[in-house]
């Protein structure tokens, strides 16, 4: 399917600053993002690799990149109250789901709308919903932890969700499979965090055996196409996952009248 066919890959270097949160192995995680990289080039795609930035610097250098190294066309989000975060917009080849979540708004759902109107755009809520108490005689309290549309559900292939077993996870399936406008099978993965997968260029990146035994198990009966394993148990820790340590591109090969 064309939809997952790439040429290039974006992606940003580790940040020294991780090395302030403790749970992080800085140097482990630079070698699995080196791993990741490399993977990466071994699909055939051109990898861009740029500055450790966080914040504004960072989405101007992506644009810069994207409009002036790829020839890419820029759309702006005109509605200064929307806010959208990449690992909420989950694109299935023939629609689009956007997670309202922490990150992402009822607003930039819409700009996602407005941008690709040529695609059914369904926005899915992402957040928990209530508290869950634990002995309160005992001073427990548990808050579920916000998560991106992407941390639950993800494109393993063609027409293929891959969902965390989960209840969080199978609520928001539910949501999406009563919003839908296409249908799609489902690959039920009994460690959450295999949810979080790319497919790109015919072939299935998943997690490692090491961080996810019992779901590597089921991706080698169940996925019957090329796949690739990588650790990013450091990387994981900053991030939604696979699918936001990179932005996928589709470059056209034309030559540009001068």
């Amino acid at each position: 399917m064309a939809a997952f066919r790439y040429t290039h890959a974006v992606v940003c270097r580790i940040p020294l600053s991780l090395r302030t949160r403790g749970e992080i192995e800085l140097e482990e995680a630079k070698r699995q993002h080196e791993s990741y990289v490399r993977l990466l080039r071994e699909l055939g795609l051109d990898v861009i690799e740029l500055p450790p930035r966080r914040g504004p610097a960072r989405v101007e250098t992506i644009r810069v990149v994207l409009k002036k190294e790829l020839d890419l066309p820029i759309i702006e989000i005109s509605d200064a109250k929307a806010r959208l975060d990449g690992s909420d917009v989950l694109f299935t080849g023939r629609e689009f789901f956007v997670g309202i979540s922490q990150w992402t708004n009822e607003a930039g759902a819409r700009a996602v709308a407005a941008a690709f109107p040529e695609y059914p755009c369904t926005p899915i809520k992402v957040k928990p919903e209530t508290l869950v108490l634990g002995d309160l005689s005992k001073g427990l309290l548990k808050v579920p932890e916000p998560k991106h549309l992407k941390s639950y559900v993800s494109m393993g292939g063609p027409d293929l969700l891959c969902v965390g077993v989960g209840k969080e996870a199978q609520e928001v399936l539910k949501r999406m499979e009563r919003e839908a406008t296409y249908s799609y099978q489902t690959l039920t993965l009994l460690e959450d965090e295999a949810a979080n997968v790319l497919y790109l260029n015919g072939t299935l990146v998943h997690r490692s055996m090491e961080e996810i035994p019992l779901s590597y198990k089921i991706f080698g009966e169940k996925i019957d196409y090329p796949r690739r394993a990588v650790n990013i148990s450091q990387l994981a820790q900053a991030s939604c996952g696979l699918t936001s340590s990179c932005i996928l591109v589709r470059r056209s090969r034309h030559i540009r009248n001068l």
